[in-house]
């Protein structure tokens, strides 16, 4: 997208212009071709002074028109259409187009008010929306009074026809042009909140992946460490377990960056129960989970590992239940009640998660423990 002056809209380069916008004063300069008229027209007259009067106010007239364009073009790239120059700059650039065209007029003849379309863009260009209709306008109308009044001039409806609608033309592609960098902005913004939730979701995931799983390691690690002096078999298992275990953390990860990671709940309830194992609380889990609908699985595995994880940092409990319903999951545990509840990502990103399928997360504590309840309706 370009504005009036070949300016490309969206794309930057290093503060050049690229694209069309090198071709922008080519362009504007196309259609000074209408200023031949008068330009012709003084030059018939060469052999008197008012000719050289209208050649000299003509191609002043053009270089002060091109000069708007120049303005244009080297404003910021990708602002909206507005006045290039300061109020009272505008203001001037009109004056000084209205001045020439009187003085082409007033030397060559009716020939001279085709500077009147120019003088209406640039009224456009240079001032705000509302004194720019009204000076356009008187523009027109002055112009064509001009061609009924003034002696020896033919009335011409063509003059106010075309300055008219030039000015309608240029102050459509104006909004048009502030229009879509409303829409480019517009979707900038909704990239930029694509990309924050991207990030917060890869946050989430990855601190739920990582943080069951340097638990589990921790405790595997402790126990191992105890064990190394009593029962070295037991310890070489644990140790296998800690290898084994930091694995499958790395190709969580991996999966996670990928995007392709998806919890099963029975493989969470399976984890479960060997970190539970490790850190020596006893666990009370289901045998099956068939009468969970599969739209709620991923949901209800969070959950377990979530809740799991709190048990295992937090609880200091001796037993852990995860009771698994069609509608819900819930993870209580014998510890010191509301300290089971932990802090940070894990709740907030498990919150999320269930609110995504109108789900509710649903923390109490007990007497003694702790309970982690997620419902689905």
């Amino acid at each position: 997208m370009t504005d009036m002056s070949g300016t490309l809209v969206p794309g930057i380069d290093a503060g050049r212009p690229v694209g069309p916008r090198r071709w922008g004063l080519v362009f504007a300069g196309i259609w000074l071709f209408y200023l031949l008229s008068p330009l012709s027209a003084a030059w018939q007259h060469r052999d008197h002074l008012r000719g050289w009067i209208g050649i000299v106010a003509t191609l002043l007239f053009a270089a002060l028109y091109l000069t708007v364009f120049v303005l244009m073009r080297w404003r910021r790239v990708g602002a909206p259409f507005r006045t290039p120059v300061r109020a009272s700059h505008g203001v001037a650039l009109v004056v000084g187009e209205v001045a020439l065209g009187v003085t082409m007029c007033a030397a060559i003849g009716q020939e001279g008010v085709a500077a009147a379309v120019y003088i209406a863009v640039t009224c456009v260009m240079c001032l705000q929306t509302r004194w720019a209709w009204l000076a356009a306008i008187t523009v027109a109308f002055g112009a064509y009074a001009a061609t009924i009044w003034l002696p020896g001039w033919e009335r011409d409806d063509g003059i106010l026809f075309g300055t008219l609608v030039a000015t309608l033309a240029i102050w459509g592609i104006s909004q048009a042009i502030n229009r879509n960098i409303e829409v480019l902005a517009v979707r900038e913004e909704n990239a930029r909140l694509a990309l924050d939730d991207e990030r917060n979701r890869f946050a989430r995931d990855l601190h739920d992946i990582l943080g069951h799983s340097l638990t589990v390691i921790t405790v595997k690690a402790e126990l191992a460490n105890r064990l190394i002096d009593v029962d070295t078999e037991r310890a070489r298992t644990e140790l296998a377990d800690l290898e084994r275990l930091s694995r499958d953390a790395l190709a969580d990860v991996r999966r996670a960056v990928e995007g392709y990671r998806e919890l099963t709940l029975p493989g969470e309830l399976a984890r479960a129960g060997m970190a539970l194992s490790a850190a020596e609380i006893a666990a009370d889990l289901p045998n099956s989970t068939e009468g969970v609908p599969s739209d709620r699985r991923e949901l209800f595995a969070w959950a377990v590992r979530e809740g799991i994880t709190n048990v295992i940092r937090h609880s200091g409990a001796q037993r852990c239940t995860v009771v698994l319903g069609e509608h819900e999951v819930e993870v209580r545990d014998d510890g010191r009640g509301a300290s089971s509840a932990g802090a940070g990502h894990g709740l907030t990103g498990l919150r999320e998660r269930a609110a995504a399928l109108g789900g509710t997360v649903v923390t109490r504590s007990l007497d003694p423990g702790f309970s982690l309840k997620v419902v689905v309706p």
